[in-house]
């Protein structure tokens, strides 16, 4: 299989995880580090997405898989933990920074929402509906998820009730925030990140008012002293996940003020209206990119359905 298009990918998206671009990546250098999050619950951070590790006697569960050239550092970091076999594989969403794994190790079950298997099975264009955008290929059937669901799912392993659900319209119209009650642990995927202004995929049915629904909703169900695995960044809290929240809601706020009077993106933009909050802005999603993003949605600019594959 031809990885280039991809490396492509993932150097534009891992840049939000502070990886170097496509051109400098170099997988080999990278380091698997393992932490031990609460109860029989692990973090593994590479490149890409944060992956959530539930370890026990029925085997191992992890929370995305980042990029196919790092499945054997995977691997090897998971048999550092237990000598139980990869049984589950959940993907938070469709982006190649949290699936890129999923063929290389599709000895496992991979599960997700429907629509991830949708978009995985075919090209999509990854972007904000605007400037910001990339060519994600078509993967092969054996990367594609084997079981998925519409609203949820819950695996019964390892003594924990893991719980998939479904974010509706948050980073992606496929989103999973994927629960660990007994260890006391959540994964939110990219519905929830570290490095600044987030990226949200309106090519991909993402939207703000959706991402802030899916955090609000989950923290409803939460405990407060949960462990928190972002989708990118170091382990967090609810507080954070709060301050996060407000960073949402103060800017689509802001935005849609001024789309309500007439204003143009360009005019946005000139006028620095999200000024206040310029330290979020990030290599990724720049502070104009971030305006972009929330002007598109809330101007209902059309963008590229999700095309059926039969």
């Amino acid at each position: 299989m031809n990885y280039g298009t991809r490396f492509l990918l993932a150097g534009a998206l891992a840049t939000v995880a502070g990886i170097a671009s496509a051109q400098q990546q170099d997988f080999s250098k990278v380091e698997i580090k393992v932490t031990k999050v609460s109860g029989n619950v692990y973090m593994l951070e590479g490149a890409g997405g944060n992956i959530a590790a539930s370890v026990g006697d029925d085997g191992i569960v992890i929370v995305d898989d980042q990029f196919a050239p790092l499945a054997d550092k995977i691997r090897a970091a998971l048999k550092g933990i237990t000598t139980q076999p990869l049984r589950f594989i959940i993907n938070t969403h469709y982006h190649f920074d949290h699936t890129g794994g999923n063929l290389p190790l599709h000895d496992a079950t991979i599960i997700a929402h429907d629509n991830v298997r949708k978009r995985l099975a075919i090209a999509n264009v990854v972007g904000n509906g605007g400037a910001l955008k990339m060519d994600q290929p078509a993967n092969p059937k054996e990367a594609l998820p084997v079981i998925t669901f519409q609203h949820d799912v819950t695996l019964h392993v390892n003594g924990e009730d893991i719980r998939a659900l479904h974010a509706p319209s948050g980073h992606t119209d496929g989103d999973s925030i994927v629960f660990f009650p007994k260890s006391n642990v959540v994964h939110f995927g990219d519905d929830y990140v570290r490095y600044g202004f987030p990226f949200i995929d309106i090519n991909g049915g993402g939207s703000s008012k959706g991402m802030i629904a899916a955090l609000e909703g989950a923290m409803a169900q939460l405990p407060a002293d949960v462990k928190v695995i972002p989708g990118h960044g170091a382990l967090a809290t609810l507080s954070d996940v709060r301050d996060y929240v407000k960073l949402l809601k103060d800017t689509r706020a802001v935005v849609e003020k001024e789309v309500k009077a007439g204003k143009t993106l360009q005019q946005l933009q000139q006028e620095k209206v999200l000024a206040p909050w310029q330290k979020y802005s990030g290599q990724f999603v720049s502070t104009d990119l971030f305006i972009e993003t929330l002007y598109n949605e809330l101007t209902g600019k059309k963008v590229a359905a999700l095309v059926k594959h039969n």
